[in-house]
């Protein structure tokens, strides 16, 4: 019996179709380049299969997890009657000839964002992601062509990585997209689908603002499995950091019914753990920033009835102090709820971005909110000894080279990230990236940044500061257990093959730092003249 017929097909590569062994932080490792040596060509088998395992499918190709938002799409789809399934990116070749619509979805399709671009240009190397999409495309540009011809194949690309197309034209045109979908698909996407469908003329390009952002009764509950269980349990954020485009869409929070039901279609499916998604996921149910403890405790509480562990996909470092602070010690609470004999510890990602008071006040005030932003410091230092006590490991994110920074803002991030040594973490420097003035070669990337050499001594310090608590997280909480032994084998020789090339590149990096201060030096040096010739 043949596979059979779907009119609408979404799809990705590997680095984003897997469920990274369970493991959903072992995804970033598809954020790097292939760089770990090894004998015989095998560096891309140990990276692949380390960072981005195949997934199940079922005898035609459709996976038992895929990620979370292609998910939603494929439901909101299905719920208008339009015959459309996710497909794993090894069968997809079998539904592209004869299908009507092919569209794809990626977090990162060019490794432009960060922290893809960081490790592309710190390594000078592809980072994964972007290789394996590539690979991909180049794989089935043939068949798209062919079924273009035959069948009047439409292509759309979407995802949150969807503007990066625009910095790719030549790329739209080699491998047929017809549209770009930028922005949350649920309002318009049918419609669009529809035209494609029916053989109409489609936009090239489509935006959706945040007035157009779509209501909780127009998104769809998912139908099948999410990668590792991540069900969304709201939208938007309060916070308005000045570089961040998630804080541009209206607020909203599912009620605990809705969120229920995708949790069911996950357990059912066999997928016993899960992770909780927002942008601050503690401030489920507020109207801002101000903590709901009612509400939050009684997410976790269904939340944790079907899932033998739970995690978080991002929270942040105000809310963990005022939650644990002046909230009756909410997290506690919270740990109190999650933590037991099956679950010992949980993780988020993090915010820190920056030590500097200055540029603190300057992009993101709302970090701090409701506190005074000269505690900022204070506020980082005590949310992670907090996090610490509960068994909460968090993924601190620090952008590097931000609009304006000077060199004693560097050293303040420093500082502070010395004071973080104690507390169990993994900070993750990410080179910042303007969105809307990327562009797609790399070349002089690094010129562009505002960089000095004490981003160098930062970049350093973080690097050790990893390795030093990856190796306790790993081995004591992570990866436990006979069933991730060779994970767990493969994962600490990794570490040690990164802390050893560390180490072998020390005076490299101390070589460059001298030339970069005295690049800076000379650069001083030229604008002090231009102005007293100016002056004259």
């Amino acid at each position: 019996m043949g596979a059979p017929k779907f009119d609408v097909i979404i799809t990705t590569d590997r680095s984003m179709m897997s469920n990274y062994h369970h493991k959903e932080f072992l995804g970033f490792g598809t954020t790097g380049p292939v760089f770990v040596e090894l004998p015989l060509g095998l560096s891309e088998v140990f990276h692949s299969f380390l960072f981005a395992p195949k997934v199940k499918t079922d005898r035609w190709g459709r996976p038992l997890e895929a990620p979370y938002g292609m998910r939603k799409i494929e439901a909101k789809l299905l719920d208008a009657g339009i015959n459309a399934a996710v497909i794993d990116p090894s069968h997809v070749h079998k539904h592209i000839p004869r299908a009507k619509v092919l569209m794809l979805s990626h977090h990162d399709y060019f490794g432009l964002n960060p922290p893809s671009s960081t490790w592309g240009v710190i390594l000078n190397r592809e980072p994964m992601n972007a290789m394996f999409f590539r690979r991909f495309m180049e794989r089935i540009a043939p068949l798209v062509k062919r079924a273009k011809a035959e069948n009047g194949l439409r292509v759309i690309a979407g995802g949150p990585a969807a503007w990066q197309w625009l910095y790719f034209p030549e790329l739209i045109e080699r491998w047929g997209v017809d549209t770009i979908f930028d922005g949350e698909g649920e309002r318009h996407i049918v419609s669009l689908v529809k035209m494609a469908l029916e053989g109409e003329p489609l936009p090239k390009y489509l935006y959706v603002g945040a007035d157009e952002a779509p209501s909780l009764s127009e998104i769809s509950t998912i139908k099948y499995p999410s990668i590792n269980g991540l069900v969304e349990i709201g939208r938007g954020c309060p916070r308005r950091c000045a570089f961040c485009p998630v804080t541009l869409r209206p607020l909203r929070w599912y009620p605990l019914s809705k969120i229920e039901e995708e949790i069911k279609v996950n357990v059912q499916a066999g997928v016993v753990d899960g992770i909780l998604h927002a942008e601050d996921v503690p401030l489920y149910g507020s109207s801002g920033i101000v903590l709901d403890p009612e509400k939050v405790i009684a997410l976790h509480k269904l939340a944790k009835r079907y899932y033998r562990r739970v995690g978080w996909s991002h929270t942040a470092l105000a809310t963990v102090y005022h939650g644990e602070k002046k909230m009756g010690r909410l997290f506690t609470k919270l740990a109190e709820i999650l933590l037991d004999e099956d679950q010992e510890w949980w993780g988020a990602q993090v915010g820190l971005e920056t030590g500097s008071v200055r540029l603190i006040k300057r992009f993101m005030p709302g970090k701090v909110a409701p506190y005074r932003i000269e505690q900022w410091r204070e506020i980082v230092v005590e949310a992670a000894a907090i996090m610490h006590e509960i068994r909460l490991i968090p993924a601190l994110t620090i952008i590097v080279g931000l609009p304006e920074e000077r060199p004693e803002d560097v050293i303040e991030t420093i500082e502070l990230v010395e004071q973080l040594r104690p507390y169990r973490s993994l900070i993750v420097p990410l080179f910042y990236v303007p969105m809307s003035h990327v562009t797609s070669g790399k070349t002089g990337w690094l010129d562009r940044l505002n960089l000095y050499p004490e981003h160098l001594d930062l970049l350093k310090l973080v690097a050790r500061h990893s390795i030093h608590w990856a190796r306790d997280i790993v081995n004591r909480f992570y990866l436990r257990g006979m069933r991730y032994a060779l994970v767990r084998f493969l994962i600490n020789y990794f570490i040690n093959y990164v802390e050893r090339k560390l180490n072998e590149i020390e005076d490299v990096v101390e070589s460059y730092k001298e030339r970069l201060k005295q690049f800076r030096e000379s650069a001083r040096r030229e604008i002090l003249l231009f102005s007293d010739i100016k002056c004259r």
